[in-house]
């Protein structure tokens, strides 16, 4: 069975940082391209970060430059650096395969809040 389980959110305040972590369980981890999707309120879910297997990284434009992926094979774990957070970025972050097997399993994600 494939788990993923977010951890690391909370509220911050405008330009603040945090750093979310993604356990995987049920998958051989170094295999995969992960990603981190978010969902706010009234919006779709989006892919704002995927990092492949070699390392290889993608950004959604209204993240890049603020925003790192990064990943531990050995501790099988994924993570998202977020700096610079802006109101906008507040929402679910949920960590899974950056591809349609995604649809296998959602966590119950890790709410970011970035207000004054």
């Amino acid at each position: 069975q494939v788990q993923l389980v977010e951890s690391g959110g909370g509220l911050v305040q405008p330009g603040g940082s945090l750093r979310l972590s993604c356990a995987a369980d049920g998958i051989i981890f170094r295999l995969y391209t992960m990603g981190w999707y978010r969902q706010a309120p009234e919006k779709q879910r989006e892919l704002v970060a995927s990092i492949t297997s070699g390392g290889s990284t993608n950004y959604a434009d209204s993240v890049k430059g603020r925003f790192t992926i990064s990943r531990d094979n050995v501790k099988r774990t994924v993570y998202l650096q977020m700096n610079s957070l802006k109101p906008e970025d507040t929402a679910v972050y949920y960590c899974n395969f950056a591809s349609n097997l995604r649809d296998l399993y959602w966590g119950q994600g890790t709410q970011v809040t970035v207000s004054s």
